[in-house]
């Protein structure tokens, strides 16, 4: 029997809840700080996700022996490196990568230039700051449109630019780094090559050693109908997605799961947790978009259903180690046409 804190508060969240307490060796589940859904689960606890010290006070009073960590920003800031290093909690497994580990997603240029070194295939690329203004300015003019900027830091979501005018990219490129639209997100300046296909999103579980790929799932981003507007955080996601197929999915794992867990190994770089890529699909051919250091919201809600095994025992063996022992199993279901 196990007594677990997930940390968040969203969509994801009620998820991952619903999943461990569907566990008959889940003791007891607390949310910090939870929503009205995960209440209904587990006990909230007005805890912030951020907010270390009082975590562990938590964790020790409560005796807490898993930690699920649902969104970026406790990872981006390293709640799992805190916990290895306090003598009092690391033992207590943290189901999360290193701050390191993290940058995956907390930073744009640390992402596409680890792809490049590891030889994942993804959009041609270069990254500004402010002094490199003019330098960003001749990029685009380089390319085709449309532009795609990106702010290298966290934007919640919201800190990706499509944008079909190359004056109108310029003006972008300077609000962003000149008139800091996403605060320090956007000091610097991922600009990159737009690749034209279908985008969808695959989700990988390690132990640092050993993978799972877990069911795919493709959400909604952009805020007008017809798939126009600026990008949202995500407006729902369906799984199984119609165009992964078998071979999709194996172009996937070898050209980009394998290289990309044989890197962060490599670069000793400790990864145990959640890999979300997001791909394009660019005429059959895998291309990644981004890489998150968790699972997606909403797109959990979608993917996490179809996960067969006991949950919290696949994330213990995720925790020990153990994921090549599990026989893992997802719901093979496909959407009517």
């Amino acid at each position: 029997m196990s007594i677990i804190l997930l940390l968040g508060s969203g969509g994801r969240e009620h998820a991952f809840a619903r999943a461990l307490t569907m566990s008959a060796q889940c003791e007891q589940l607390f949310i910090a700080p939870g929503n009205a859904g995960t209440a209904m689960l587990g006990t909230n606890v007005d805890v912030s996700p951020n907010d270390l010290e009082s975590i562990k006070i938590f964790v020790l009073e409560n005796m807490v022996e898993l930690v699920l960590v649902g969104p970026e920003d406790p990872l981006v800031n390293g709640i799992v490196d805190f916990f290895e290093a306090d003598a009092l909690l690391k033992h207590i497994p943290v189901i999360g990568p290193s701050k390191m580990g993290a940058q995956l997603e907390g930073s744009k240029d640390f992402s596409k230039n680890f792809m490049k070194r590891h030889g994942v295939p993804t959009a041609a690329y270069a990254s500004f700051t402010f002094a490199k203004l003019e330098e960003g300015y001749k990029f685009l003019e380089t390319l085709r449109p449309p532009y795609v900027l990106k702010a290298d830091g966290l934007a919640a979501g919201k800190g990706v630019l499509i944008l079909d005018h190359l004056q109108e990219a310029k003006d972008e490129l300077k609000a962003m780094l000149g008139d800091a639209k996403f605060g320090k997100a956007g000091e610097k300046v991922v600009i990159e090559e737009f690749l034209d296909g279908i985008e969808v999103s695959m989700f990988v579980l390690t132990d640092g050693k050993n993978y799972k790929i877990l069911p795919e799932a493709k959400d909604y981003k952009r805020i007008g109908d017809g798939d126009k507007g600026l990008n949202t955080g995500g407006m729902g996601a369906v799984s199984p997605v119609p165009f992964v197929d078998a071979t999709f999915v194996k172009k996937v794992e070898e050209q980009i799961i394998k290289p990309t867990i044989r890197g962060l190994a490599e670069e000793k770089i400790n990864y145990i947790g959640f890999i979300f890529i997001g791909l394009m699909n660019v005429g059959g051919e895998p291309k990644v978009i981004e890489y998150n250091c968790r699972m997606g919201d909403p797109e959990t809600e979608a993917v996490v259903p179809r996960i067969q095994n006991d949950f919290l025992a696949l994330m213990q063996a995720t925790a020990s180690q153990n994921l090549d022992k599990i026989d893992f199993k997802i719901d093979s279901r496909q959407l009517l046409p």
